[in-house]
C-alpha cells in the first residue's frame, strides 16, 4: 500500500466539481483508492464518498492506493489535490 498526506490548499475545499475531477482521474488506475480524513474513509472512485468527507481548506487528507499502479496513482492524485483551483 502506498500512502501520502496531502493538505487541501484551495479556499473552497474538495467540493462537487473537484471531487468529480478526482474520481475521473482515479478511475484511470486499477488500484483501489481510499481517501481518509480524521476517522472517515471514502472510496476514491466515488463522488458521494469523497463529498461525505467534508474536506475543507486547510484539512489534511491521506491518499491511499493498493495495487500494481499504486505508486503512480498516489503521485498523480496527490498532485491533483495539492494544485486544486477554486
Amino acid at each position: 500500500m502506498e500512502t501520502k498526506l496531502v493538505k487541501i490548499n484551495n479556499r473552497v475545499g474538495l467540493h462537487a466539481r473537484p471531487a468529480a475531477s478526482f474520481v475521473k482521474l482515479a478511475r484511470n488506475f486499477e488500484s483501489e483508492i481510499i481517501l481518509k480524513k480524521d476517522s472517515k474513509e471514502a472510496n476514491g472512485k466515488s463522488i458521494i464518498g469523497i463529498m461525505a468527507l467534508g474536506a475543507q481548506s486547510g484539512n489534511e487528507i491521506e491518499v491511499c492506493a493498493t495495487g500494481d499502479d499504486a505508486k503512480e496513482a498516489i503521485e498523480q492524485l496527490s498532485e491533483f489535490l495539492e494544485n486544486l483551483d477554486d
